[in-house]
């Protein structure tokens, strides 16, 4: 944003503290701004809007899949490919590398494996659904196995869709149309 205003990261940082530009802060502290914000805020201010925050592949719906078997990641994206979902896909291997790729690309939809290696999807969804956080995302648990009492815990911290790997990628895949399905009605 600061090359695209032609100002210092800072001067950006001020602008959307004081309300002149609209942001929030990131599950990892970071402010972002929303492209279509960005792009109003230079029209506003007389600046040249550059092509790239025009539309196209923004304009899709985003996905963040956290996912730590390189295989499963792999067969779900390539099935996600020809399901014909028409999204942006960005992967992580690790819950920390969820977060922090959650916080870049400010994802519609999260979908998140419950068993990752260094953090699990407990502990990644109380850090991305903090009220403080400001997170629209819907977050869907894929696991291959988790007691009722996790359950009730994701349930009760706003998980509205948990997928067993057992029912099959399909089963996952028709949760991510429904779950964006909801996000375009909203």
């Amino acid at each position: 944003m600061a090359r695209v205003c032609q100002v210092s990261p800072t001067t950006v940082a001020n602008w959307i503290d004081q309300g002149h530009l609209k942001g929030h802060k990131t599950p990892t502290g970071r402010r972002r701004v929303v492209v279509d914000d960005l792009a109003a805020f230079l029209r506003a201010h007389g600046m040249p809007v550059p092509p790239e925050l025009m539309g196209g592949p923004a304009s899709m719906p985003t996905v963040v899949l956290v996912e730590d078997d390189e295989r499963y990641r792999q067969a779900l994206r390539t099935l996600i490919n020809r399901s014909g979902l028409a999204i942006q896909l960005v992967e992580a291997g690790t819950g920390v590398d969820g977060l922090l790729e959650i916080g870049r690309s400010e994802p519609d939809l999260i979908v998140l494996d419950y068993g990752l290696p260094d953090l699990n999807a407990e502990q990644v969804v109380e850090r991305l659904l903090d009220p403080e956080r400001r997170l629209t995302a819907e977050v869907i648990i894929v696991t291959g196995g988790i007691q009722e009492e996790a359950q009730e815990r994701l349930r009760s911290a706003g998980v509205r869709e948990i997928v067993g790997k057992a029912s099959g990628m399909g089963a996952v895949i028709e949760a991510i149309r429904q779950a964006l399905a909801r996000q375009m009605a909203a």
